[in-house]
């Protein structure tokens, strides 16, 4: 199986120091069992990273583990002046038990090969009363919320103003500062993601038959959608509405005028 000790450490090999080095493995182990599950870079980075960083808070290896590390470890990252959000605590709990749960599974022989070393197994440390459930469908901070449309309309025009600055001062990023206002407004217009947002090119605007007013600006495809586990990107269609129209001839003069200029000046652009 991919992760299995058998397949990462050689048989004939023995570390001068195996406590480490056999943390080492077993993180190579977990990466390529998430490797086989499809999982993306990023998301492997940031479990080893956790768990990493778990292992130096308590000083400890795997197999030392307690649920009271646990505890002490969630604790210390909701105290003081900076506190975990609700949700990175409880992915980042997910995370840390899986890699228990990969670690203690008899079918990739880590737990045996501690006993044989260590005299002592890893265990499960993240249970139910020290994991936080998934019970709210929100879990975003209390003070954040949405832009009213004064507020909205006031970074709409500072986006502008940088344009129109750059421009009286003929100094260069005037194209970069019009791609920026552009893409703002789309993103507010469209519903966006970063990444959607960044992935987006020019074929990626749709005609809608049943929206002909809007002539090649009826539909947004998004191609790099948010993936599922395990799975490439999701794509969707993100149709223009009628309260949002005013986004057809801001595309317009982007593409018809501005693109083509942005083009001969090197600067990559979206939509």
């Amino acid at each position: 199986m991919p992760g299995a000790i058998s397949l990462v450490v050689p048989g004939n090999v023995r570390a001068l120091d195996p406590a480490p080095a056999m943390f080492e493995a077993m993180l190579t182990g977990w990466t390529r069992q998430q490797q086989s599950r499809l999982l993306s870079k990023k998301t492997i980075g940031d479990r080893l990273s956790l768990v990493r960083r778990f292992a130096l808070f308590n000083g400890t290896y795997p197999w030392e583990w307690t649920p009271e590390d646990v505890e002490a470890y969630f604790s210390a990252q909701l105290s003081g002046t900076s506190p975990l959000a609700h949700s990175t605590v409880r992915g980042q709990q997910g995370d840390l038990q899986l890699f228990c749960a990969f670690v203690t599974d008899g079918r990739y022989g880590w737990a045996s090969a501690c006993q044989e070393a260590f005299g002592q197994v890893p265990v499960q440390v993240c249970h139910d009363w020290n994991t936080a459930d998934h019970v709210a469908s929100f879990e975003g901070r209390p003070g954040r919320r949405a832009l009213t449309y004064d507020e909205l309309q006031t970074l709409f025009d500072a986006a502008d103003d940088r344009v129109e600055q750059r421009r009286k001062r003929r100094r260069k990023g005037v194209l970069a500062a019009w791609r920026d206002a552009v893409l703002l407004k789309q993103v507010y217009a469209f519903g966006t993601r970063r990444r959607e947002t960044a992935m987006l090119d020019l074929q990626d605007l749709r005609h809608n038959p049943r929206a002909k007013m809007y002539g090649r600006f009826g539909a947004l495809e998004v191609r790099f959608g948010k993936a599922s586990r395990g799975s490439p990107p999701k794509r969707r269609t993100v149709l223009t509405v009628p309260e949002m129209d005013w986004i057809v001839p801001l595309l317009e003069e982007w593409v018809d005028e501005v693109r083509a200029a942005s083009h001969r000046a090197g600067i990559r652009h979206c939509g």
